[in-house]
C-alpha cells in the first residue's frame, strides 16, 4: 500500500496548488502550465467521485480517501514524466489529509504519513477571497475562512514552504509567474525554497540580496575626506542676534507651511544598562564586595551610578517596590540593597528597563511626576514644530511597542496641548522589513540561525529614509529620541526655529531661480550671479569645464544642482563624542561637497585620512531641519539622492557566533549625500543624548 503512495522525484520544479474548494486552484494550474509550456496534474478525486456519484448516487466516504490518494500519486508521477522544467499540481495528498480531518475528524495513518512526506518546491496557498462556485461535488461556502486556516496551519505544522495568493484570477496569475521566476533564480543563487519564502515574506528583492552579498565579498568604499568642515569654511557661525532674526523669520513664514517633527525612536535601551547587566552577571554577592568588584573590573561607570543613585528619576519607584517585596529590607547591608536595586531595575518581572525602548523610560523628574522622552518631544514639538495651531509629530518605532507609546501620549497630550494652545497630532511608522540586510559569516556565506534559517538584521538608521520619504510635509525637524533636555526649552526652541528660518530663506532663493528657469527668464548674463550664489551660499562646486558649455547646458546643469531636497544641520563643537561629523568630501567623480561622515566610513589606516579626522572641530548631534518638496510643491523621491556606496560593514555577535552585517547609507550621511547641505554651529547645550543611564545625572537632565 505504501509503495503505491511513493512520490517520484526528478529535477523538475514542482509547485502544489493548495487550499479549500473553489479557490481557483484548477484555473491557476492550467494557466501556469500554459504560460510555462508544460503540463499540470489534475485532481484525481474529482474524476473518482464524479464517477461514483453517477454510478451509485453516493458521495465521498472515509474509505474512498486512500484510493483517491493512490490515484493522485500515480497521476502526479505520470505527468512528471512529460513535464518541461515545471510541474503544476492542482492538488496533493496534504489536501486530502485536511479534507479527511475536517469532514471525518480522522485521517488514515498511511495517508497521513504519505501526505506529510510528499515534497514540493513551493506551495501556493489559495485564499478564499474568490467567489464560491457551486457544483455537484462541493459542500458549500460555509466555514470557508476556518477551512482556509486549517489548510494554512497544516503547512506551518509540517514546515512546508508556502506563499499565499489572494486577489482575482488575473492578479494571482501575474503574481505567481513572478514568484516562480524568482524562486528559480533564488535556487540558482544557492538558496533553498525555505530561504526564498523567508526572503519573499520580508519583501526583499533578490537583486538587493545579490548586491549585499557582493558588498560583503568586495567590501565597501571609504569616504575620501578633503578637510574638516570648520567655522566659516563649511560651517556657518551666527551671533545670538542672527539666531533670533532667523527664528523670527521662521515665525513669519511657518503658517504657510506644513511642519512635521520626525523622531527615530525604535532604539532599545539595552546599551544604556550594559554595564549594570555585566555587574549582575559577574558579581558574587556572597563572596565579594561591590567595591572589590569595581576595583577588579575597573567599573567606574558603576561607581558613578551608585554615587548618584538617589538623583535618578526612577529611584523612588524602584526603592519603594524593593521595600514592598522585601519586608526585611531595612536590615540589609548597603551592598545587598544596591545589588537588589539594580536587579529589580532590570528584572523582566518588574521594571525591565534594559528591554524597553528608550522613548518610554523615565528620563526626568519634575516636582509632580516623572517624564519620558516621548513627553519631552511632545512639548518640544509644540514649541517649534507647530503651524496654524497644529503640531505634527512622527515617531518611528518597533511595532511591538506602539501600545506603550500610545498610552503615554494619551495620558500627556491634552496637558501639553492646553499649556501650548496647540493641537498635537501624532502618528507612527515602523522600519520596513524590506530594508533589512542579510547577515553573513566570516567567510561571507549567508549566516544561519540554530534552526537553519537565514539571519537578517535591520539596515541601521539609514533604513529610515523610507519612513521619511513617506511623510507629507513641507518642513521636517529631525531629532533623536534620547536627545531631550529638562531645562532651557526656550533656548532649544530658539535654535531649532533659527535652523528652520535659514532653510526657509535659502529655499525661497533657490525656488526663485528654479521658477525663472521654468519660465525661461534666465539668460547668459544672469548665470554668473547664479553660480556665485551656488558656490558661496550653498558651498557647492561646479564642474571644471562649466564655462565651455552652451547657455542651454549651463541652465540645465544649474537646475540639476538646485532642484534637490535641502537640509540645514546643527553642528556642535567636538568634545570627544563617538559618531559622525562634518567634512568636505570628494566623490568618485572628483566633486567636493559637504557631508556628515561616520567614523566607520573613514579609512583609518590611511594616515592622511586619519589626520583629517583628528583635526575635525565639530560633531553631528542629529539636529536637522529638512525641506522635502520641490519648487512646484511636489514631494521629492528621496531615494534619488542616496549615495548607495556609502554603507558600511559591521561585525556583530549572535549567541556567541561571529557574523558580519551591512548597514545601509545612514539617514543623515549617505542617505542624504546628494541633498543641498548647510551646516550651522549651535551651542553644545542643544546636544544632550542619553547613551548610558549615567547620562541622566548630567545637568541637562536634572531639575534646577
Amino acid at each position: 500500500m505504501e509503495e503505491n503512495l511513493k512520490q517520484q522525484q526528478t529535477g523538475i520544479l514542482k509547485i502544489a496548488l493548495f487550499g479549500p474548494e473553489s479557490t481557483g486552484k484548477t484555473t491557476l494550474a492550467k494557466q501556469l502550465a500554459t504560460y510555462f509550456d508544460t503540463v499540470w496534474t489534475p485532481e484525481y478525486a474529482r474524476e473518482y467521485l464524479q464517477k461514483k456519484l453517477e454510478e451509485t448516487g453516493q458521495i465521498c466516504e472515509p474509505e474512498d480517501l486512500l484510493p483517491i490518494a493512490i490515484g493522485q500519486t500515480r497521476l502526479e508521477n505520470d505527468t512528471l514524466l512529460t513535464a518541461n522544467k515545471y510541474l503544476f499540481c492542482d492538488t496533493c495528498l496534504l489536501v486530502t489529509k485536511v479534507f479527511s480531518e475536517i469532514n471525518y475528524n480522522f485521517c488514515d495513518p498511511i495517508l497521513d504519513k504519505a501526505a506529510r512526506k510528499h515534497k514540493y518546491d513551493l506551495f501556493f496557498l489559495t485564499d478564499v477571497d474568490m467567489p464560491w462556485e457551486k457544483d455537484d461535488l462541493r459542500d458549500g461556502p460555509e466555514n470557508r475562512k476556518s477551512h482556509f486556516n486549517a489548510f494554512k496551519n497544516i503547512l506551518i505544522e509540517n514546515n512546508k514552504p508556502f506563499i499565499t495568493l489572494s486577489g482575482d484570477a488575473n492578479s494571482r496569475l501575474e503574481k505567481a509567474k513572478v514568484i516562480i521566476r524568482d524562486l528559480e533564480r533564488a535556487r540558482e543563487m544557492g538558496f533553498t525554497s525555505f530561504d526564498f519564502v523567508q526572503i519573499y515574506d520580508r519583501g526583499i528583492s533578490l537583486d538587493t540580496i545579490k548586491d549585499h552579498l557582493t558588498i560583503f565579498n568586495f567590501g565597501t568604499s571609504k569616504a575620501i575626506l578633503v578637510k574638516p568642515a570648520t567655522k566659516n569654511d563649511g560651517i556657518i557661525k551666527l551671533s545670538e542676534n542672527q539666531f533670533q532674526e532667523y527664528s523670527n523669520y521662521f515665525d513669519q513664514k511657518k503658517d504657510t507651511l506644513k511642519l512635521e517633527k520626525f523622531v527615530p525612536a525604535s532604539g532599545a535601551a539595552s546599551r544604556m544598562f550594559k554595564f549594570l547587566n555585566e555587574f549582575l552577571n559577574e558579581f558574587d554577592l556572597e563572596n565579594e564586595t561591590i567595591n572589590a568588584y569595581i576595583n577588579r573590573k575597573k567599573a567606574n561607570e558603576l561607581t558613578v551610578f551608585l554615587t548618584g543613585l538617589k538623583n535618578f528619576p526612577f529611584y523612588e519607584s524602584v526603592y519603594n517596590k524593593l521595600k514592598e517585596i522585601n519586608l526585611d529590607y531595612s536590615s540589609w547591608v548597603r551592598d545587598k540593597k544596591n545589588y537588589h536595586f539594580i536587579e529589580l531595575l532590570l528584572s523582566k518581572d518588574y521594571f525591565n528597563f534594559a528591554n524597553k525602548p528608550k522613548g518610554i523610560l523615565p528620563f526626568h523628574q519634575y516636582p509632580s511626576h516623572m517624564v519620558t522622552p516621548v513627553e519631552e518631544h511632545l512639548n518640544e514639538g509644540a514649541h517649534y514644530a507647530n503651524a496654524s495651531g497644529i503640531s505634527n509629530l512622527h515617531f518611528t518605532i518597533s511595532e511591538t511597542h506602539q501600545e506603550q507609546f500610545e498610552k503615554i501620549i494619551e495620558n500627556e497630550k491634552s496637558k501639553v496641548e492646553i499649556q501650548n494652545n496647540t493641537k498635537i497630532k501624532v502618528n507612527f511608522s515602523f522600519q520596513n522589513s524590506a530594508t533589512d540586510t542579510i547577515a553573513v559569516d566570516l567567510e561571507n556565506i549567508p549566516f544561519r540561525s540554530e534552526l537553519g534559517k537565514l539571519v537578517f538584521r535591520p539596515g541601521g538608521h539609514g533604513a529610515l529614509i523610507d519612513n521619511l520619504n513617506n511623510l507629507d510635509a513641507d518642513i521636517v525637524f529631525i531629532k533623536n529620541i534620547d536627545n531631550v533636555i529638562q531645562n532651557n526649552i526656550e533656548s532649544i526652541t530658539l535654535y531649532k526655529k533659527a535652523l528652520a528660518g535659514i532653510l526657509v530663506e535659502m529655499q525661497e532663493q533657490i525656488f526663485k531661480i528654479l521658477y525663472q528657469i521654468e519660465e525661461n527668464q534666465i539668460q547668459e548674463k544672469d548665470i554668473e550671479n547664479v553660480i556665485s550664489f551656488i558656490q558661496q551660499k550653498l558651498n557647492t562646486e561646479i564642474i571644471e569645464d562649466f564655462y565651455k558649455y552652451t547657455c542651454e547646458y549651463k541652465i540645465s546643469y544649474i537646475k540639476e544642482i538646485l532642484n534637490r531636497p535641502i537640509r540645514v544641520c546643527g553642528m556642535v563643537k567636538n568634545e570627544g563624542e563617538a559618531g559622525g561629523g562634518p567634512f568636505w568630501v570628494r566623490d568618485i567623480k572628483g566633486r567636493v561637497s559637504l557631508q556628515i561622515i561616520e567614523t566607520a566610513q573613514i579609512d583609518l589606516l590611511n594616515k592622511r585620512q586619519a589626520q583629517i579626522l583628528s583635526n575635525s572641530t565639530h560633531f553631528n548631534p542629529v539636529d536637522l531641519v529638512c525641506g522635502i518638496r520641490d519648487f512646484k510643491g511636489d514631494k521629492f523621491d528621496l531615494y534619488q539622492f542616496i549615495d548607495h556606496n556609502s554603507g558600511f560593514i559591521v561585525e556583530k555577535n549572535k549567541n556567541g557566533r561571529e557574523l558580519k552585517a551591512y548597514e545601509l547609507p545612514g539617514l543623515w550621511n549617505g542617505a542624504m549625500a546628494k541633498w543641498i547641505t548647510l551646516f550651522v554651529e549651535v551651542p553644545i547645550m542643544t546636544f544632550n543624548p542619553v547613551k548610558t543611564v549615567n547620562d541622566l545625572l548630567k545637568t541637562a537632565h536634572q531639575a534646577q
